[in-house]
């Protein structure tokens, strides 16, 4: 298969409905950040609004750019998408605060309506207390992580567009879930021991790299239908899923000990400071 090197930058293939959704979640959270804005100006900075937009923009590109369009010939591209899916578009999105603002950003009648209404649903609060676990937002992401790349399910969701995007969609949705207590954006209350989000990373990386060296070192080819397409470049897929396996283990480590290593600094800043005011209240004490 002849292919110039360009069209890895070139190939795109812009998918309407998707892109509609896209567009019209941003106009929704920008009509509600303005309106809030006038009233928490220090709550919704402008860097909120310029993360969710960027988180919309990554979601545009995963599923409209050539790492769509190569996704089923190469496999690093496609786990270049998931990437983007799972660990870039929705720290963004989060660190956007999007509840509120979208809710503000609704037209009045389907907010009080049909979301409200829904929201203070005993099933709706009961839903929440779940989702808010550290153990199930890590199981969750991790299981999905994890069960869509077995061989099989893999494969399954190759050979159907529906199932696809619904792989994508799950990828997308339980990593939102997991980042949520991780960044815990406005409003959102600090409701568990915040040094359980060291292990909480560290743990989610160990299952990535036990994937990505999976992927990188068995010796075999794990998803056929990749031999079985025509090869761009002239890339040997055994090879592809090794540089699949390797852009999986750097990228996503470097996704979960980043955030790992700001958070133990900020602990440890915080617990000195806490330890030298209760030392000068002691020493206080003594003198008194």
């Amino acid at each position: 298969m002849q292919t110039s090197w360009l069209s890895l930058f070139t190939d795109w293939d812009i998918p309407l409905w998707v892109t509609c959704a896209l567009v019209a979640a941003s106009l929704i959270y920008v009509r509600g950040w303005l309106a809030l804005r006038r009233t928490r100006p220090e709550t919704l900075p402008v860097w909120r609004l310029l993360s969710f937009l960027a988180g919309i923009l990554t979601i545009f590109v995963a599923v409209s750019s050539s790492l769509d369009t190569y996704s089923e010939t190469l496999l690093v591209m496609h786990m270049a998408q998931h990437f983007l899916l799972m660990s870039v578009a929705p720290p963004l999105i989060v660190l956007g605060s999007p509840f509120v603002p979208t809710l503000r950003g609704l037209p009045r009648s389907i907010a009080r309506g049909i979301i409200g209404p829904l929201l203070r649903s005993t099933v709706t609060h009961r839903a929440r207390e779940l989702i808010a676990q550290l153990p199930i937002t890590w199981l969750a992401m991790n299981v999905t992580y994890v069960g869509w790349h077995v061989p099989k399910a893999y494969e399954f969701a190759l050979a159907s567009e529906n199932w696809h995007n619904f792989e994508h969609f799950c990828f997308f949705a339980t990593s939102v879930l997991f980042w949520w207590p991780i960044l815990q954006p406005w409003p959102a209350r600090h409701r568990f021991n915040s040094w359980m989000i060291i292990p909480y990373l560290l743990t989610s990386d160990l299952v990535n790299t036990g994937l990505s060296a999976f992927l990188s070192f068995s010796g075999r080819l794990l998803y056929p239908s990749y031999a079985l397409a025509d090869r761009p470049f002239g890339i040997d897929a055994l090879k592809d899923q090794i540089a699949a396996g390797a852009f999986m283990w750097v990228f996503g480590s470097v996704a979960f000990l980043i955030p790992a290593i700001y958070l133990t600094a900020q602990f440890l800043a915080n617990g000195r400071l806490i330890d030298e005011k209760t030392g000068l209240e002691r020493a206080r004490a003594m003198g008194q």
